[in-house]
This record gives structure tokens, sequence and C-alpha cells, in this order.
């Protein structure tokens, strides 16, 4: 995951069309646009709110789990020694990672 663009920004606040015509303040609305479309201001506060939900899920990006295929073959081999191979690995990613 990627942190927020202004493009993404613009999506969450109008279900128009419009087009970007790649630089910045580069937005372009279709005359055939009817709805409101947003101002600088509203996409300006529309990307800090985006952007702070990026940062308060920071944690999640840094956990890194073993594949589903490794953690898969641990819980065989934990079933069958009787050994906690992957309750341990999973409860160090989460130590490692707390939620804020």
């Amino acid at each position: 995951m990627r942190e927020p663009t202004v493009i993404e920004a613009i999506q969450a606040l109008s279900t128009q069309g419009f087009g970007w015509d790649g630089g910045e303040d580069c937005i372009v609305w279709p005359e055939t646009n009817t709805g409101d479309a947003p101002t600088r201001v509203e996409i300006d506060a529309k990307l800090v709110e985006l952007q702070a939900e990026y940062d308060a899920n920071q944690y999640q990006r840094d956990r890194q789990y073993p594949s589903i295929g490794d953690q898969l073959d641990m819980q065989y081999h934990d079933q069958l020694n009787g050994t906690t191979t992957w309750k341990d690995a999973i409860a160090k990613v989460k130590a490692d990672n707390p939620k804020k």
C-alpha cells in the first residue's frame, strides 16, 4: 500500500468524471460535469484525512507475517509434534509491531 494521492482525494470527494493534465493543480473537469467540483481546499482537507488514515495503519504495513504456506506448515508440524512454533511466530510479529 502506498501513500494517498490527490487523485484519490478527488475520487473520494466526487463521483463526477475528471481528467488530470499531469501537473499540480491541473484537474480538468469536463463540460458535461453537472455536479459541483470540489475546491482545492476541500481536496487538500480530504488528502490530509486520507494521510491520517494511512499513518494510523502503519503498524499493519510493518507486520511481516510468514507466508500462508509457511504458517500452514508450522501448524501441521505443531499438531504432529505438540509444539507451538506457529503461535510463537505470530506472537513475535505482533509484539514487534504493536497497535499504537
